[in-house]
């Protein structure tokens, strides 16, 4: 009798830290989502996954809505998977130190210590849409020495002079026309690809022309280059923005008129400040799903659309954006839908 017991209570230290093991694995940890924080980065930091975002995406009704991606929100941390929780649970549910097999699967600072805020930089080579109706202030129309090209420190020549209104040390920004964009869907012609070249600053002014000074470059700079007034502050750090309204539009062009868009591309949007689309923010790329017509009988719902990637605005024009490319699941094309709020 006293060695049955023996072998009972040994069964029983033996099983008791394993259930509680188990149930300590089970506990999921409560995870506050912190500004900068994306869909696709915490199934790359919890589930060592980033492709597990879409999946994510379709399986928790809570993320119906882009808003998620901002502070206060809370997601439920198991070892396979992510749960965002309702709105008010999330609300009331305290921080929760994680798990031993959480800590070993997740950054160990990553609970502990609020994330850094995530933003994305405009450098000011972008390039963008100058919208129809909207003029250059001047053109190059020749260097010096009848060079070819021109780069930093060298001297240029413009039809910009005094019946302008210039005075000499305005400083300009130099682009390089692309060709006309045209709307996939409209074929409305929204304006000219533009590509920036750099700067410069006029120095002697005549009546109609002047000489100038390239005071940088990142691009050579050649004759017939168009000539803008310096924007302000084109070289900034943009954090995530709440969109003030639903946002529907569509990607018209990428940088360099590349076919394939893909992570870190640059591309041009349809939507701008009068559609209320705001630099940092995020949009979702879509496409439309269709089914085989003769391949089925009397089916006519609508499929889901198919969840391409995602971009951030950059900067905004009045009718379009340049915005990123900061995640691609599946190759983008020029054509693809955006959405602020994917159903």
């Amino acid at each position: 009798m006293k060695f049955r017991l023996k072998l009972l209570l040994l069964a029983m230290i033996l099983i008791l830290p394993c259930l509680a093991v188990a149930q300590e694995q089970d506990e999921p940890t409560i995870y506050v989502i912190k500004q900068g924080d994306t869909l696709w980065g915490l199934s790359e930091r919890f589930i060592k996954d980033p492709r597990y975002w879409p999946n994510m995406w379709s399986k928790n009704s809570q993320i119906t809505n882009p808003h998620v991606i901002y502070p206060g929100q809370k997601v439920r941390i198991f070892p396979d998977r992510l749960e965002f929780l309702p709105k008010d649970e999330g609300a009331a549910q305290p921080y929760k130190a994680p798990t031993a097999y959480q800590a070993a699967v997740a950054e160990p600072k990553v609970m502990a210590e609020i994330a850094k805020e995530r933003t994305y930089s405009l450098r000011g080579s972008e390039g963008f849409i100058l919208e129809t109706g909207i003029k250059p202030a001047g053109i190059i129309v020749g260097i010096n020495n009848n060079h070819n090209s021109a780069g930093d420190d060298d001297i240029v020549y413009t039809d910009i002079g005094r019946e302008r209104g210039v005075k000499g040390g305005e400083k300009l920004s130099i682009f390089r026309k692309e060709g006309s964009v045209s709307h996939p869907v409209s074929n409305e012609i929204l304006g000219d690809r533009i590509t920036p070249l750099g700067t410069l600053q006029l120095t002697d002014i005549e009546k109609k022309t002047s000489r100038a000074i390239i005071t940088r470059t990142y691009q050579e700079v050649t004759p017939g280059s168009y000539l803008l007034p310096v924007r302000e502050n084109r070289q900034r750090e943009i954090a995530l923005k709440m969109p003030l309204r639903e946002l529907k539009g569509y990607i018209v062009e990428s940088y360099g008129g590349i076919v394939a868009i893909s992570t870190g591309d640059i591309v041009y949007i349809d939507l701008g400040s009068m559609h209320g689309a705001e630099p940092g923010n995020m949009l979702y790329v879509v496409r439309d799903v269709t089914i085989d017509s003769s391949s089925t009988t009397g089916f006519t719902e609508k499929l889901p659309q198919e969840l391409l990637g995602a971009l951030v605005i950059l900067e905004t024009g009045n009718k379009t954006a340049t915005a990123l490319v900061v995640k691609s699941i599946d190759a983008i094309y020029k054509g693809d839908k955006l959405v602020s709020f994917p159903k």
